[in-house]
């Protein structure tokens, strides 16, 4: 719909043989692609305990790991990630670092279980903090929208100093706020808890982006009953670049 042509390539892990074609599947498709993006929805049906795991496990073979490389650093390519998309980006460290980094530390941003420590499925409302990403170039810094959350495993946590670098280099793209646009950490506008109500964060030069809420699930008959402004035009913004 936002002007692209999309590739759908499905993981099957059914069984090794399956899994390994499936990797090479998409390990093709990337290096045909401009931009690759995970989707969320209970990804492998959210097990082992959040499928961002097993996506983040599955990106790092060789082959796809190479291919993802090559797209950022050669290619100037994009890649986002929604929800477990999200989960799978930051822990294989594209976002915040724009690479894929063979092990992670306790000083590295991640994701984790929801504060009220059970799924949250709703509508919340974010505000645009950053626009340096090519992902967000029909976006206003201060701009509010309603969207759409469904997740159990969405709490942004990272050392304060860590936070602190993200805000200064504008990596921290979303956080959570009231109705008047003001961050919060009160369930009721942050439905995880996230630390200084970070809903998404971009890669130091914004091409890799992740965030927790469901912008997919924006068409013009969902959520009829919802105020505020739900088109972030995210996808479009995509096409955009590469126009």
């Amino acid at each position: 719909n936002a002007g692209g042509a999309a590739e759908i390539v499905v993981v099957r892990n059914f069984s090794a043989d399956a899994l390994r074609e499936s990797a090479e599947q998409l390990e093709s498709a990337i290096r045909r692609a401009q931009m690759v993006i995970l989707p969320g929805g209970f990804s492998g049906g959210d097990e082992p305990d959040g499928s961002g795991k097993f996506i983040a496990s599955f990106l790092r073979d060789a082959g796809i790991k190479d291919s993802i490389h090559e797209l950022l650093r050669q290619r100037d390519g994009l890649m986002l990630g929604i929800c477990n998309g999200f989960q799978a980006l930051i822990k294989l460290g594209l976002v915040p670092y724009g690479e894929i980094r063979d092990e992670m530390t306790g000083d590295d941003p991640t994701l984790t279980f929801n504060l009220i420590g059970r799924h949250q499925s709703r509508y919340a409302t974010t505000r645009v903090a950053s626009v340096k990403s090519p992902w967000l170039s029909s976006c206003n810094v201060g701009d509010l929208h309603s969207i759409a959350f469904s997740h159990g495993e969405g709490r942004f946590v990272a050392p304060q100093h860590v936070i602190d670098e993200l805000v200064k280099n504008g990596q921290v793209a979303f956080q959570y706020t009231d109705l008047q646009g003001e961050p919060s950490m009160d369930i009721a506008w942050n439905p995880n808890g996230s630390m200084c109500a970070i809903e998404g964060i971009t890669s130091p030069d914004g091409r890799c982006f992740g965030k927790m809420a469901h912008s997919e699930r924006r068409d013009t008959a969902v959520a009829m009953n919802i105020y505020g402004e739900q088109d972030m035009k995210i996808f479009e913004s995509g096409v955009k670049y590469f126009k």
